[in-house]
């Protein structure tokens, strides 16, 4: 199926590795143009020079924190002035740190919502003028299933996803009428390295710990970040022209919520 992506400016969040890196790709070899930033300048640029070998498009790189209040918005206008517009921003960047209440204390909440929410707040309220001017684009929020399902342990990110997903469909009510498509994707258990890490904390080997894991799964396995971004390329494309305030779960059936 053709998505319509070929020239299209595309800013991905979080894109040295993981999700973002694999969506990146996935752009790539759709024909967009794409931008990427992430905190480390070595892991990004082997990053993009990857993509760029393997799918011809055109990267652009920018060293940037999410956390930090002037980053993401600075990669959306450097974007806007590499390209001259932008079609699309992912909002991927973000970890999955989960912990006991009581165990987070004010400096990890206000970290967590820096990262999540002012993040996705920071690059939509960046991209949207440019968005507004051209006649249209799309929001893309990388989001959690626990963020529909809050469960015990799982502080700050179940409730700072939750919130993600709030800001998502009220954004998506506002700019509608400007054709400003705004959705989320909500992953399960992905395999990363923050899940190869977990493995090592319990002293099993990758493979180990990915098979375990999957068994937890009604689909008996582990999703992959190819899996995920192929959700994403579909939600930045001319295939998804009227679906927008919704977040598609990318779990394996793992959810029991829709």
């Amino acid at each position: 199926m053709e998505l319509g992506l070929k020239g299209k400016v595309i800013a991905i969040t979080g894109a040295s590795e993981g999700i973002g890196r694999a969506t990146a790709m996935r752009l790539g070899q759709e024909g967009a143009k794409l931008a990427i930033c992430a905190r480390r300048a070595d892991v990004m640029e082997g990053a993009a020079e990857e993509i760029r070998k393997a799918t011809g498009a055109e990267v652009m790189t920018m060293v940037a924190d999410a956390a930090k209040p002037d980053d993401l918005p600075r990669f959306i206008e450097e974007t806007v002035k590499r390209y001259g517009r932008i079609d699309a921003v992912v909002n991927n960047a973000g970890g999955s740190g989960q912990s006991p209440f009581d165990a987070v204390d004010d400096k990890a909440w206000q970290h967590d919502m820096d990262i999540k929410v002012f993040g996705q707040i920071r690059t939509a309220r960046a991209a949207i003028p440019h968005m507004k001017k051209q006649g249209g684009g799309r929001i893309i929020n990388l989001n959690m299933v626990g963020a529909k399902q809050p469960f015990a342990g799982g502080f700050p990110t179940t409730i700072t996803r939750a919130a993600g997903l709030a800001l998502t469909k009220a954004l998506s009510k506002e700019l509608a009428p400007f054709n400003i498509l705004v959705n989320a994707v909500a992953v399960g258990k992905i395999k990363s390295k923050g899940q190869e890490r977990a493995g090592t904390r319990r002293g099993l080997s990758v493979d180990e710990h990915y098979q375990q894991t999957g068994k937890t799964i009604p689909m008996g396995r582990m999703g992959e970040s190819e899996e995920v971004a192929t959700v994403i390329a579909f939600l930045a494309s001319d295939a998804a022209s009227y679906v927008t305030g919704t977040c598609i779960n990318v779990d394996g059936g793992l959810s029991g919520v829709l």
